[in-house]
């Protein structure tokens, strides 16, 4: 196992009516700003019980952060928070949503004689202070609400980029899996897919003997298994929508990444294609990922094995059987869930390719994956056999 420094200091209260604990986490003189999305937290009654329960204190509101956050409207609520003096932000919603917030809060206390786009630029690594800020999830997906990460849209040149930073990670998370029952079900199918694939990139990688991690992850993995289909089919089962839930938190939280060795590169290939093409986030990843596993199997060889046979009772077969199996195995469980898996599903034939290549190489994403060997080279090859 490597050495690690692991922190997570994100409380969690997670339950039924665990909005009820809001109040005690935010400072009686702060001055609030709720930020969420389209307004399905105004149709669903989650606003009004966040604003319930924050009753007494300053407040104000900003809406319309996009399921792919875009800089654009962030800068919006920057201005809005420079303007108001606003002290402490609330994330009301879901990956997104926090995402956005993350940047808004880094991005108000930036210095104002620089391009806050200069934070994704730099991955965050130039942020020495942000807005305190704490949320309020209704989409389990991301695990946003308990990392210091975010991943930011630009409109206007066609940019998705993450950074990460410390000073964002959010002080407390409100986690009520009753606020899961209204979602869409393509919502839901792609919180599950997106929770799985954050777990993939970090256990399939190549052994180091992290016993503990890979067993969590290998309970996560068996967990969205069993539960993702149940929660399309039972919208309204409050054990397995709270399962998802906390599945999704703990895929993301640091926890099973911490002493090994992690991956990333379907999660930067998907980015691309959803700044050019507006897929949904999770569309990419199971787009992406049977083609990177079918890319890498000789370097990913002892974990695919190890994936196969713990997670999906592969055992039959010689060694490429077993791999062919276990990538099929992952594949059959996107499309169980509603989430398609080639380019060819969502209308395009691969001519954007050479496009996508370019904008990999100028985000300076020429070596990745765990041993830092996918090359643009071989990121066309796996957007190739995704078509």
């Amino acid at each position: 196992m490597n050495n690690f420094n692991l922190h997570t200091p994100t409380r969690i209260l997670f339950g039924k009516n665990a909005i009820a604990e809001l109040r005690a986490q935010i400072p009686a003189d702060a001055r609030v700003l709720i930020t969420y999305g389209g307004g399905s937290v105004k149709k669903t009654g989650v606003l009004d019980q966040v604003l319930s329960a924050l009753h007494g204190l300053d407040v104000l509101e900003f809406g319309g952060i996009e399921p792919n956050p875009s800089y654009e409207t962030l800068m919006k609520a920057v201005t809005l928070v420079r303007e108001q003096n606003v002290t402490f932000l609330l994330a009301v919603g879901g990956g997104s949503v926090l995402d956005g917030t993350k940047f808004i809060a880094a991005a108000a206390l930036y210095p104002q004689d620089i391009d806050p786009w200069h934070i994704v630029e730099t991955r965050g690594s130039d942020i020495t202070r942000a807005v305190p800020m704490g949320s309020v999830l209704t989409l389990p997906a991301t695990g946003s609400e308990s990392n210091s990460g975010a991943v930011i849209s630009r409109r206007s040149t066609g940019d998705k980029q993450a950074f990460m930073n410390p000073h964002v990670q959010p002080l407390f998370a409100i986690l009520d899996p009753v606020y899961t029952y209204t979602l869409p079900p393509r919502q839901v199918a792609n919180g599950v897919v997106d929770a799985f694939v954050h777990t993939i990139e970090q256990y399939l990688t190549y052994p180091v003997d992290g016993r503990i991690q890979d067993r969590f992850a290998e309970g996560i993995l068996l967990t969205l298994i069993e539960e993702g289909p149940r929660a399309l089919a039972e919208p309204e089962n409050y054990d397995v929508r709270a399962n998802v839930m906390w599945a999704a938190t703990m895929a993301l939280n640091g926890l099973i990444g911490a002493g090994v060795p992690q991956d990333w590169a379907t999660h930067m290939l998907g980015h691309e294609l959803t700044a050019m093409h507006g897929l949904d986030h999770a569309q990419t990843l199971a787009i992406v990922l049977p083609s990177l596993m079918n890319e890498k199997r000789d370097t990913k060889r002892e974990k695919l094995l190890q994936y196969g046979e713990r997670v999906w009772n592969i055992t039959e077969g010689n060694e490429q059987q077993r791999i062919d199996a276990t990538i099929a195995a992952t594949r059959d469980f996107f499309e169980r869930m509603g989430v398609k898996t080639h380019l060819s599903d969502y209308g395009l034939d691969g001519s954007s390719i050479p496009a996508l290549l370019a904008k990999l190489d100028e985000h300076g994403m020429t070596a990745l994956g765990e041993r830092g060997d996918i090359t643009l080279d071989i990121s066309r090859r796996i957007y190739e056999a995704a078509r």
